[in-house]
């Protein structure tokens, strides 16, 4: 068997490895280093993917939530409401921008924002949602732009994690995620489903204003050399890391069916197992089912209720297996983000599933032989 990897980004390359080094090549001798012709490229050939009117590449995903902060207008002391399971940059730029962070609760199987507590967390001061789409699939935004046309509040998506995941909504209509809300944001970490070999990111957008005002905040608030019209910053994608993403933007729904097929292998291997939950999907079809495309499991993420995950953690270091713990503590406990607002009884859920959550290894290159080493050492592991 060959070494397991949390995400095999060497095996990925080497399929694309002709198509990114030739591109590459040619970068390095037209010397079209920022700003080159596959960055325009790319924009429009993501636009195509996503069905929507404006791509806006940037540097990367932390600066694409930023700035479309930046773009909506948002003023210092506007709260915005998003969820406390999650990664650290979707509050960073909130706090960054003088803006105040509102933590919810999130659900227990989805781990996405809750709704119910979105709707409490509403005050005269409340400017916007950021729902998170973790680990792959969409936040329930049919609930959240009702909630947020009731109010008048922008959405905001963080999309970092479900780019390429579906939404359909109660009316049947199908959009991708980070196309929903008023923008979209999104990271091509190197670990993304869309990944360069780098940092980048993008923001979307069908509002034609909206996409102007970002298109020169992230080049220095400049529409024309030397003449800052807006408060910009410098956030730009590489020549090089959009070549990358050119080469694997068409084999995005390939990777995102790879992983459909690892996580329905694991879900049949956990299936009646005590001691563990596997991830729910939207659609109730628990990942299993064949047209499911929901979800694009960026992260493989259950839970193990019976108290030893900790100890599974360092099991699975042990017999070579690589796993994460995404998140360990929450946004609220968090040191740079500690507020008197916040109470341990509004974070029940939260609370409990930093104590359970386990991520497996998820990537396109998974193999049979590797996923059954895996399953059968958590299963013997947690029921031992």
């Amino acid at each position: 068997m060959k070494k397991i990897q949390m995400v095999d980004l060497k095996g990925q390359y080497h399929e694309i490895k002709d198509q990114v080094n030739t591109a590459i090549d040619n970068i390095l001798e037209t010397s079209a280093f920022i700003n080159g012709p596959d960055v325009k490229e790319f924009q429009k050939e993501l636009e195509g993917y996503l069905n929507v009117k404006h791509v806006i590449p940037c540097a990367n995903g932390t600066d694409a939530l930023q700035i479309a902060m930046m773009g909506l207008g948002l003023k210092p002391g506007d709260e915005v409401i998003t969820a406390d399971f999650t990664f650290a940059a979707t509050v960073e730029v909130i706090a960054l921008l003088q803006l105040t962070p509102v933590l919810v609760d999130v659900e227990s199987d989805t781990f996405n924002i809750d709704i119910e507590a979105v709707k409490k967390a509403i005050t005269p001061k409340t400017k916007a949602i950021v729902p998170v789409h973790l680990f792959g699939q969409c936040s329930n935004m049919d609930a959240i732009m009702n909630i947020a046309e009731e109010h008048n509040l922008f959405v905001i998506e963080d999309t970092a994690q479900a780019i390429g995941a579906n939404h359909t909504s109660a009316s049947g209509k199908k959009q991708k995620a980070g196309t929903i809300g008023h923008v979209g944001s999104t990271s091509f970490f190197p670990s993304k489903n869309l990944g360069c070999y780098g940092d980048g990111g993008a923001i979307f957008t069908n509002d034609d204003e909206l996409a102007h005002t970002l298109r020169g905040m992230v080049n220095h608030g400049m529409y024309v050399r030397y003449h800052h019209d807006v408060v910009g910053v410098n956030s730009r994608l590489d020549t090089i890391q959009a070549a990358v993403l050119r080469a694997k933007l068409p084999k995005l729904d390939e990777y995102c069916d790879a992983r459909r097929e690892a996580a329905r292998k694991y879900n049949a291997a956990f299936a009646g197992q005590e001691n563990m939950i596997t991830p729910k999907t939207v659609n109730g079809c628990e990942g299993i089912c064949d047209t499911c495309d929901c979800h694009v499991f960026h992260q493989y993420t259950l839970k193990i209720t019976n108290g030893k995950r900790d100890a599974l953690v360092e099991h699975f270091k042990e017999k070579g297996i690589p796993c994460g713990v995404y998140y360990p503590i929450p946004l609220h406990r968090q040191k740079a983000y500690l507020d008197d607002r916040y109470r341990e009884e509004d974070f029940p859920v939260t609370n409990q599933l930093v104590k359970e959550v386990i991520s497996l290894p998820m990537h396109t290159e998974l193999d049979n032989e590797q996923i059954d080493y895996i399953t059968s050492t958590l299963i013997g592991f947690v029921n031992g």
